[in-house]
């Protein structure tokens, strides 16, 4: 049996969106990766059309870092936006930078369905949506009394 995990290959066989592509490429020219050098750009688009970028942002204290996709999602919920549907992160990685585990659940929590796609300088991709990525993610869904209840 073959392991369809979108950290395997193209899954989607798709191409990055250009505007999406030059946007995370230009975000990933503003990352601030001063300890690991490893620089990450992400640009998403909502479903009515918007484009948000993000970069990754490093701290001394590195558990305070933030990844670039959240960064875009950041950006997105703070115009006031709650989904996308496409997201593609730039880096200069071989294979292209995935999501992490924590990003990952941050695009679940707005865009499970949304597609993902990872590329690199030499055009090398990963793709898939974005619960291929978490396949097990949750979300917190509110019960008529207001109690939240998990979800998948």
């Amino acid at each position: 049996m073959t392991d369809p995990r979108p950290t395997d290959s193209n899954a989607l066989n798709l191409t990055p969106d250009p505007q999406l592509l030059e946007g995370a490429r230009a975000a990933f020219k503003q990352a601030y990766a001063p300890y690991s050098r490893f620089h990450v750009g992400a640009a998403l688009r909502t479903t009515d059309g918007q484009v948000y970028f993000g970069a990754n942002v490093e701290n001394a204290s590195y558990g305070l870092g933030r990844c670039a996709e959240q960064s875009a999602v950041q950006a997105m919920a703070t115009a006031g936006r709650r989904d996308f549907a496409d997201i593609v992160v730039y880096s200069e990685a071989t294979p292209p930078a995935s999501p992490c585990g924590a990003c990952r659940q941050v695009l679940f929590e707005f865009a499970p369905d949304a597609r993902v796609v990872c590329v690199n300088q030499h055009g090398d991709i990963i793709s898939g949506y974005v619960r291929d990525f978490l396949p097990h993610g949750f979300r917190l869904e509110h019960r008529d009394d207001g109690h939240p209840v998990g979800t998948e």
